[in-house]
């Protein structure tokens, strides 16, 4: 029967194999990519907001079960479609530990996509805002998500960036074990899911939240924006996605194996034992 997933051994050697190939893309291929990506995970976000406008005054966790259903979208484009999201770049550090990638490589990645992602965010926010569809509840509502996300403490949000980030880089990581197009979507739906509706951070996705709320009149500064949310939350996300889980699966799967080539094997060590007898 055909296989129809990789193992995680497999899936720890293919994201470093991707990793390698994302360190050597050219700085326009990165930019061009990672706009995209920031207009995908954009696009999802949009879409949350308009579907759980007004469930919160039937249920509350309804709305909350819809926007965390529908925001995934962003990720599934962005996995099946192919762009660079600064989050889900994160595990490029697992080809640092492996020995593969330079760190200085994997940071040209990051800076380069976080731009990306961010520009890309900026230029959907502004579409939406002159489309004339931020009415009404929409309105009000991305409003209101823009001045929650500016008013959680420090402590709490940089828990929910490291938090959010295990989850998104565990996404990609089973959409990596995928081999069919409806296994990486369900791969990408239900963590991504998981991480909006338990209410964690994702720096990517509040640089659309965020400018958008602040444009409809939201009582938030630029300089809110980014230090009380946008810059704990990414700070948050590495610790998540480029310390975390990189970490664990190199120990496991990669560190053990390396060992487990260049230990001796026994054979030759009784052989020899025998023959000295």
């Amino acid at each position: 029967m055909e296989k129809r997933m990789l193992v995680p051994k497999e899936i720890a050697e293919a994201t470093i194999a991707t990793g390698i190939v994302k360190s050597k893309l050219t700085i326009l291929q990165m930019l061009v990519l990672s706009i995209f990506a920031g207009a995908f995970i954009s696009f999802g976000a949009h879409g949350a907001i308009v579907i759980s406008q007004t469930l919160a005054s039937i249920d509350a966790g309804l709305a909350k079960f819809a926007f965390a259903a529908t925001f995934p979208v962003g990720l599934m484009m962005v996995v099946i479609c192919g762009a660079e999201l600064f989050t889900g770049n994160t595990l490029m550090t697992l080809g640092v530990l492996d020995g593969k990638c330079s760190f200085s490589c994997v940071l040209k990645n990051w800076i380069t996509v976080y731009l990306g992602n961010f520009i890309g965010s900026i230029l959907v926010v502004i579409m939406i805002y002159y489309s004339g569809l931020m009415t009404g509840h929409v309105a009000e509502k991305a409003v209101a998500i823009a001045a929650a996300k500016t008013a959680i403490p420090l402590g709490p949000i940089l828990i929910r960036g490291i938090l959010c980030n295990i989850i998104v880089v565990l996404a990609v990581w089973m959409a990596t074990g995928a081999k069919d197009v409806i296994s990486k979507l369900f791969a990408c739906w239900f963590p991504i899911t998981l991480f909006v509706l338990s209410g964690y951070e994702h720096s990517i996705a509040n640089m659309y939240f965020i400018p958008l709320g602040k444009l409809l009149g939201a009582n938030v500064t630029w300089g809110q924006m980014w230090i009380n949310n946008i810059i704990p939350v990414t700070i948050g996300n590495l610790i998540g996605g480029a310390v975390i889980v990189p970490l664990v699966y190199y120990l496991a799967y990669i560190r053990s194996a390396s060992t487990a080539v260049s230990a001796p094997s026994p054979a030759p060590i009784l052989k020899t034992f025998a023959k000295n007898i």
